[in-house]
């Protein structure tokens, strides 16, 4: 892969402050690739040998480039475009002593502390009155525009670095000096007067700048990159694939951080719909669809914990990932990861072609750890499964951090996934 995966990873950091701007940014690059959208809501007439993409929500994504030949089974590598943050509620500015604060309320599970004292904006989607239609209109307020000021130490000297962080009390980000701001500022990011605007999903998005640094350059901090690093080596290497006999899908979930149980999340039947769209399309009877996904395989990509050195015994005693040390294979006794020994077998013997680094992780036995896409999506989907993903420390902080080689060590073990034919077990 002669391709800079780094570069073009923190060029997509930049460009996705949030859910919503990700998968229109991978719109954007399948546009430039020659793929074809499609609607849900309209009939599908799909043409061998072609790529395609629908999105639901617009903030989720399923990519799909079909083989000139009958179709054996579906390559399947699966992320998420959300990361936790901070949504805004109705109505959101609140007027007090003088100043102008956003009310807010919390998205997943962050790091609360990681948000105080650095530079921040909002992102999101509104729906506008447009003569009569209604329109979605992304927006960002691309400038430093909120900040979340810590306590002064002189004021808080009996608080505990542990306490509890009320997100209703301390963490609204101040906005301005005067009561009207909040609506001047919204107006002019969605180009339309404020009465029009009808609806509004809206976060709050670190306006940190990606970094490589350390003293080979080996590590990469950035907002988001839990899951948006997964989601877009995969995707290059979902483009750069060779086509065969098998259908190449790649799919980006929205709401994982908080469960995936909506219309666009893992646990919706967006990824099971389509599939079976996809496969009548091509002309496939119920039985050929079920032989078809049965030998199908699906790669849940979702960032892993990286062995922090300042806390050890955190970790397993064995299964300790490391930055720039490979891809991470995930396993868990109470199926939180889907990975078994044959979709480890399977994902090894990839690797192993491709020259990909594999290392292993598993939860602190005292320690449990969350839940991620593959389990999620095969309740709606069962298929044979794994589940990976890139090392990294600070997960779920405001600014995270990985080594600068991994994400290149996904986008060719995507290209090599996509681009061969499975192994079979016999």
């Amino acid at each position: 892969m002669v391709r800079n995966i780094l570069a073009e990873l923190q060029q997509f950091l930049l460009e996705s402050p949030g859910c919503f701007h990700a998968v229109a940014a991978l719109k954007h690059r399948l546009d430039a690739a020659g793929f074809t959208e499609l609607r849900e809501s309209e009939r599908w007439q799909l043409t061998p040998g072609q790529g395609y993409y629908v999105s639901r929500n617009g903030s989720s994504l399923l990519s799909f480039r079909l083989p000139k030949c009958q179709a054996e089974s579906l390559h399947i590598i699966a992320s998420h475009s959300d990361s936790p943050s901070f949504k805004l509620k109705p109505d959101p500015a609140l007027w007090a002593d003088g100043v102008l604060r956003l009310n807010v309320e919390g998205y997943g599970g962050m790091i609360r502390r990681s948000w105080f004292d650095r530079p921040l904006s909002v992102a999101g989607r509104v729906i506008i009155d447009d003569g009569g239609a209604l329109r979605e209109r992304l927006v960002y307020v691309d400038r430093d525009l909120l900040l979340i000021p810590s306590l002064a130490i002189h004021l808080s000297r009996d608080s505990a670095e542990a306490k509890t962080i009320s997100v209703q009390n301390e963490l609204l980000p101040l906005l301005g000096l005067t009561s009207d701001a909040w609506a001047r500022v919204l107006s002019d990011a969605a180009q339309v007067s404020a009465d029009r605007i009808l609806g509004a999903d809206l976060f709050l998005t670190c306006r940190e700048k990606p970094t490589v640094w350390g003293a080979d350059g080996e590590f990469l901090s950035a907002p988001r990159l839990d899951d948006l690093a997964c989601c877009y080596a995969s995707f290059a290497g979902f483009l750069d694939a060779k086509p065969t006999s098998d259908i190449a899908l790649h799919a980006v979930f929205d709401n994982e951080e908080v469960g995936s149980r909506s219309m666009q999340g893992a646990e919706s039947d967006f990824l099971a719909a389509t599939v079976r769209r996809i496969l009548l399309a091509l002309g496939m009877d119920e039985e050929g669809m079920r032989a078809a996904i049965a030998r199908s395989f699906l790669v849940s990509a979702d960032n892993a914990h990286a062995l922090h050195p300042n806390y050890a015994g955190k970790y397993d005693l064995v299964s300790r990932p490391k930055m720039n040390g490979g891809i991470v294979l995930k396993r868990q006794a109470g199926q939180k990861y889907t990975t078994d020994a044959v979709g480890e077998a399977v994902f090894r013997a990839i690797c192993r072609k491709a020259n990909v680094p594999v290392q292993d992780y598993a939860n602190h036995s005292d320690v449990p750890g969350g839940s991620t896409l593959g389990n999620i999506s095969n309740t709606q989907l069962s298929i044979r499964a794994v589940d990976i993903g890139l090392a990294q420390l600070a997960m779920h902080s405001a600014y995270e951090t990985m080594g600068s080689a991994d994400a290149t060590h996904l986008a060719r073990f995507a290209e090599a996934f996509y681009g061969m034919p499975l192994p079979k077990v016999e």
